[in-house]
């Protein structure tokens, strides 16, 4: 790709962050962040993602990135803090950082209960290299994974989505939300909260035969209770696109691996509230599929697993 292709900004940026510049592109992506992948005039290749920080979350984020990286977890080192640039004409500052590209290694696909143990361990390694980090909570949480807002209704505040007719959603996604969400509160409600990824999907993870390589979107970040950022996990692990939910027996595995990694087991309120904080994520993929007119995947997953899960829950 050419330089063309990139902001006018970026070879700037480039020179004050990282006295180097950018010779060529060697991908670019867009979903909620851009990210540039570069190579430099010193032949090094870098990454360079630019997103918006209404809610001023990256500082946060790429923190806990570079703690995990300094304890030799594997993801992408950053290689720059991050500074904001003014965007274009009706566009908000964005925040943009700089970090090593981490490239290669395959998706490991699969939701058996031997799969859901691999990524469990990743999973409570990160939160071991996390524990106790001096990092300033990246609030407000991922929207998928906002269970806990404080906005009016059901549903935190997604304009995108907010904005359709809300008919489409299944009754039956709209009641199983209800009970997971007001169960999760209830048992959240005197628990501490610690950082946790909160988009750990197969997409996210790379793999070099039975190793992890590297785990990206650490945008994704969440402030939350232990064992429902391990809930979450624990459903959305098998997800690569579209997303899905795990099986419910894949989901025990993890949950009884991440304890025995983590060298701690979860008191009753807090295994409930695994369960309830399993079955947001795909909630919310499931009104987003109703919502867009997509294959109902997780409406589905919703339907069959929702009254397991929710008994798992205690509610």
């Amino acid at each position: 790709m050419a330089l063309d292709d990139l902001p006018d900004w970026v070879p700037s940026w480039c020179m004050d962050h990282l006295h180097d510049e950018p010779v060529s592109v060697l991908f670019r992506h867009r979903s909620m962040s851009r990210v540039y992948g570069l190579r430099m005039a010193s032949g090094h290749e870098v990454v360079v993602k630019v997103r918006p920080d209404e809610d001023l979350r990256a500082a946060a984020c790429v923190a806990a990135q570079a703690r995990l990286s300094e304890r030799g977890f594997p993801c992408a080192h950053p290689l720059t803090p991050v500074s904001t640039v003014a965007g274009s004409v009706g566009e908000k500052a964005l925040a943009v950082h700089a970090e090593e590209y981490r490239g290669g290694g395959d998706v490991l696909h699969g939701e058996t209960p031997v799969i859901a143990r691999r990524y469990a361990e990743v999973f409570a390694r990160m939160m071991a290299d996390l524990d106790g980090a001096p990092i300033a909570p990246p609030l407000p949480n991922p929207r998928w994974a906002r269970w806990d807002h404080g906005d009016p209704g059901l549903w935190p505040a997604v304009p995108e989505l907010d904005a359709r007719v809300q008919h489409p959603v299944p009754e039956h996604v709209i009641r199983t939300a209800t009970r997971a969400r007001a169960r999760a509160l209830e048992l959240a409600e005197d628990l501490p909260r610690v950082l946790g990824h909160a988009d750990f999907e197969a997409q996210n993870l790379r793999w070099r035969g039975d190793r992890v390589w590297a785990v990206h979107d650490w945008d994704s970040l969440a402030w939350q209770p232990e064992a429902a950022l391990a809930g979450a996990a624990s459903g959305t692990f098998a997800s690569a696109l579209p997303p899905t939910l795990a099986p419910v027996e894949s989901s025990a595995a993890f949950l009884e691996t991440y304890q025995e990694a983590r060298g701690r087991r979860f008191g009753e309120a807090e295994l409930q509230l695994a369960w309830a904080a399993s079955l947001w994520p795909a909630a919310h993929n499931a009104r987003w599929e109703a919502l867009h007119g997509g294959a109902p995947l997780c409406c589905d997953a919703v339907r069959e697993q929702g009254a397991e899960r929710l008994r798992r829950a205690g509610a």
